[in-house]
């Protein structure tokens, strides 16, 4: 008789069919995309009007559809999703599957200047969610799927596996663990293979081979990591002033978008490489070629980013709905093909032409806004397939998100959730956790064990317990040190039995006390990857009095997130 299929097994099987379905919404997508940009011919008779004329007619199908049906599809998606993972389980509304795809593709395809990933995420963690909740999955695994929804969408779209797997788990997820980072990859390559398979394997960037011309060039990557950083800021801070401005006007929010259309189709008049996602300016500026006819260089590719920035504001910040991530990259090209176009002139035997640092530009304006390097390198990796420039592009990435971490908290996704009062900490609300102490979860009265037992005697009392780790205590009762399973397996085999607690226990321990927020306590488990923390009076370390566990904040945490609900 065949075998019943485990849990296991068919969660395996639901991240690749949730990996295939986001691919395939993302091929939808991008159709839907040229679609609608190719209904723009309709009003040639109407000459270099028709841009905005047809900019105001998409958002003034976009405010409705998006007020009246699913509000939560306005903006970039991104932050909506870390907010249904942080408050509400990861549930999300099937009906902001359609919502957001048809909405996100109105705004670009008539000009928005916004981009597909942060619709195509807000949609394969919708898709996550839905299958998770027809199901009557755990909050936990609905979670995972939606992880791997948003992680197959962004595989499928920039055709880069990798970076969507990392992506969902440092940007949407917040954390990092074995068995939802194997679900999440098999549903990011599902996503990337049935895109390939439709559109092609070709990377979403064809750039020239840039090599490190000279070692003197670090230093200059360097500093365009600082640069990068605050430009990010400055991105961020124009993006939500706009929507702050166009929040005050006295005007129904639905109507918002056909005003937004107006004002970024007259500044596309000006500038018509503002508008849209920009690819072909890209692909020039990333050959090292002035995608303007205005010069110096210089010139022309700061007056793109900084025209960018006004144009992507007035699409996203009106209530047009679409991604701040490709219109993040088209700035970090510009800007880096500004600095590089000005060290080249004044250094041009040690340092590379505009192409080279537009490309790491790219990356490293992404890591300024998100505070997420590893996604930014490994997706520009991805979408080049150029490796030969990977330590500039690490060296800038890195200062970028580590200096950008130094001046905010916040990242262009979380800041949008802190203006409504929410405030993440590792995927969760971090004024949930401040509103909880230690002292009202923590377990109590707790198991110890004596420093002069015995490894085969710890070994006994774990049989007959369901718990892995336990405090040490000396004879007179005060807290040593902490032993856990793994201490034992990893002692030498012969004559383990015999060997005692206190020659194998952690004497260097991480403590919490009872008058501690769990917001502070939190972070102290991903210290040392610990699962559990002694509690003890914080001006006697040594007196035990409680253990609190990383699953006990999260039951508190979700305990409280229903209490305020019903309230």
């Amino acid at each position: 008789m065949p075998q019943k299929i485990s849990g296991h097994s068919w969660l395996i099987a639901l991240a690749i069919v949730v990996g295939v379905a986001s691919g395939l919404m993302a091929v939808i997508f991008y159709y839907l995309i040229k679609l609608v940009n190719a209904g723009i011919d309709l009003l040639a008779d109407l000459g270099s009007a028709r841009v905005v004329v047809y900019a105001m007619l998409g958002g003034s199908i976009v405010g409705p559809m998006v007020y009246f049906l699913a509000r939560e599809a306005k903006g970039h998606g991104v932050p909506e999703v870390m907010q249904a993972v942080a408050l509400k389980g990861g549930k999300i509304r099937p009906i902001v599957v359609v919502v957001k795809a048809v909405a996100s593709a109105i705004t670009i395809g008539t000009g928005g200047s916004a981009g597909r990933e942060g619709p195509i995420v807000q949609i394969g963690a919708a898709l996550g969610s839905t299958f998770g909740q027809w199901l009557n999955m755990s909050e936990r695994r609905v979670k995972t799927l939606v992880a791997c929804g948003a992680a197959a969408g962004i595989a499928a779209t920039f055709n880069a596996p990798i970076a969507g797997a990392i992506f969902a788990l440092e940007v949407i997820l917040g954390e990092f663990t074995a068995g939802v980072f194997s679900l999440v990859v098999l549903a990011s390559v599902a996503g990337a293979a049935v895109s390939r398979s439709i559109l092609g394997s070709s990377p979403a960037f064809l750039v020239a081979q840039y090599d490190l011309v000279s070692n003197y060039e670090f230093l200059f990557y360097l500093i365009f990591g600082a640069i990068a950083m605050v430009v990010a800021q400055i991105y961020t801070k124009v993006l939500y002033k706009t929507e702050d401005i166009f929040d005050a006007i006295a005007i129904p929010e639905w109507i918002k978008p056909v005003l937004g259309g107006l004002l970024f189709g007259l500044f596309g008049l000006l500038l018509p490489e503002s508008l849209g996602r920009g690819e072909e300016v890209m692909h020039s500026t990333l050959a090292g070629i002035n995608p303007l006819e205005i010069t110096p260089a210089f010139l022309a590719f700061a007056l793109l980013a900084l025209a960018k920035i006004v144009s992507t504001s007035l699409t996203i910040g009106s209530g047009g709905s679409g991604g701040v991530f490709f219109p993040g990259l088209f700035i970090g090209a510009m800007t880096g093909g500004a600095y590089g176009s000005v060290v080249h002139n004044l250094y041009p035997a040690i340092t590379g032409g505009p192409g080279a640092y537009a490309l790491v530009g790219m990356g490293a304006v992404f890591a300024g806004m998100t505070q997420a390097p590893i996604t930014a390198i490994l997706m520009l990796f991805e979408m080049t397939r150029d490796y030969r420039i990977i330590l500039p592009l690490m060296l800038a990435c890195g200062f970028a998100s580590l200096l950008s971490g130094f001046y905010s908290k916040d990242t262009i996704y979380t800041l949008k959730l802190r203006r409504k009062g929410i405030n993440l900490l590792a995927g969760r609300d971090a004024n949930v956790l401040s509103s909880l102490k230690v002292g009202e979860i923590m377990a109590t009265p707790v198991e110890s064990v004596r420093e002069e037992m015995t490894l085969g005697e710890l070994i006994k009392i774990m049989q007959h317990s369901e718990h892995t780790g336990y405090p040490v205590v000396n004879k007179g009762g005060e807290l040593v040190g902490i032993i856990t399973l793994e201490d034992i397996r990893r002692t030498e085999l012969p004559g383990r039995l015999e060997k005692k607690v206190k020659d194998v226990m952690v004497r260097k321990l991480i403590l919490s006390h009872p008058e501690e927020t769990l917001d502070k306590t939190l972070p102290k488990f991903t210290l040392q990857d610990v699962g559990r923390l002694p509690v003890v009076e914080k001006e006697n370390p040594g007196k035990l009095l409680g253990i609190v566990t990383r699953t006990d904040i999260i039951k508190a945490y979700n305990k409280r997130l229903i209490q305020e609900e019903q309230h």
